[in-house]
């Protein structure tokens, strides 16, 4: 099986700060993956090299088994890399079908949309993957009515119709409702389920608990424990994160 993601031995500096240090990192095809750690740790400067925002000083990367040099975001995405951010980046004052395609709308030969297709798709999408069953939502309905956790679930099938292979998800609980996270976590648990792989990234270790296979915890720019949720209890991750916050070492 290969992995979505590898990261070898990568190590990233800003002026004096290292930001990561001869860090390994691993996504599986169909897993998800949680990072965790405080503000600064590393954790953005890790997913940013992923997306290809930052280029690595050292190390190597490789997607899909392939060893990637020079990555950009257009190609990162091209790649099947798909990034749903906790501003939940919609145009707010447009539908829900021009949402889903925003940037990759369906033309025809002679170049023009392809509307009633894309609604069509839409409402599809509505009913299979996010579950709206309610007569007072349609893909003609605008992004600005929906909830936090609905604008996250609109972005997540999005990179998903698109087929994203890798979809990272940056801290998208922020500012949700106890109902929006359930659902939103349903949202996380549908990635695995259609053979695709996540990282996510959340403050809430109660969070990624739940729906994460493996959790990689991050602090000072270096990797300090990997473990597998069903080999242990969230209350001794929860101390062995403490220790980490304490003293940057787990024993």
């Amino acid at each position: 099986m290969t992995n979505r993601v590898e990261l070898r031995n990568v190590s990233k500096t800003f002026g004096e700060v290292k930001a990561l240090q001869n860090v390994d990192f691993i996504l599986g095809e169909n897993e998800v993956v949680g990072l965790l750690g405080d503000n600064g740790a590393g954790k953005s400067t890790l997913i940013k090299i992923i997306t290809g925002y930052y280029q690595p000083d050292e190390g190597e990367m490789y997607l899909n088994g392939q060893k990637v040099d020079d990555l950009t975001v257009p190609k990162a995405r091209k790649m099947g890399i798909e990034t749903v951010y906790q501003e939940r980046a919609l145009a707010e004052l447009q539908t829900l079908w021009r949402n889903i395609f925003l940037g990759r709308e369906l033309i025809n030969r002679a170049g023009f949309l392809k509307i009633k297709e894309m609604k069509q798709e839409t409402h599809r999408l509505m009913v299979q993957s996010m579950g709206f069953t309610s007569a007072a939502v349609s893909p003609d309905s605008p992004i600005r009515t929906f909830s936090g956790g609905e604008k996250q679930g609109v972005a997540i099938v999005r990179a998903l119709y698109f087929d994203a292979d890798i979809i990272i998800l940056d801290e998208p609980t922020m500012g949700l409702s106890l109902k929006e996270t359930r659902r939103l976590l349903d949202f996380v648990r549908g990635i695995k389920e259609v053979g695709k792989a996540a990282v996510f990234i959340d403050h809430n270790i109660f969070h990624v608990y739940s729906v994460a296979d493996r959790v990689v915890v991050i602090d000072r720019g270096k990797v300090a424990g990997e473990f597998v949720t069903k080999d242990i209890s969230l209350d001794d991750l929860m101390d062995k994160m403490y220790r980490v916050a304490e003293t940057g070492f787990l024993s």
